[in-house]
């Protein structure tokens, strides 16, 4: 049981960069190329590979060859709703934060 903790908390550790975090969900909806990333992100090459190289190699991410372009997409869409349901369990923190601060004042 405890090397199942042991691959949770290595997995969370890729969900632990901001980048990683965009690039995940830019991935959410269909796969897209090292080129297509590199302009919704406006990073460099170097560093886009190097975030999906961690992704991939923790199974996170796939790449798929296309002619001269290297393709990426999730390897499994639990990983959205997991994304998801943190992302809102912190917006609900935010608004409860919101609400307690204009209280104060």
């Amino acid at each position: 049981m405890k090397e199942i903790y042991k691959i949770h908390a290595e997995m969370c550790k890729v969900f632990s960069n901001p980048t990683r975090l965009e690039i995940l969900n830019l991935l959410r909806d269909k796969e897209l190329s090292v080129t297509e990333l590199i302009a919704k992100t406006k990073l460099s090459q170097a560093n886009i590979s190097q975030h999906l190289s961690v992704m991939k190699s923790k199974g996170i991410v796939m790449s798929n060859r296309k002619g001269k372009n290297i393709y990426y997409k999730l390897t499994n869409p639990k990983i959205i709703k997991a994304f998801d349901i943190i992302k809102e369990v912190l917006a609900e923190k935010l608004k409860e934060n919101r609400k307690i601060i204009r209280i104060m004042r």
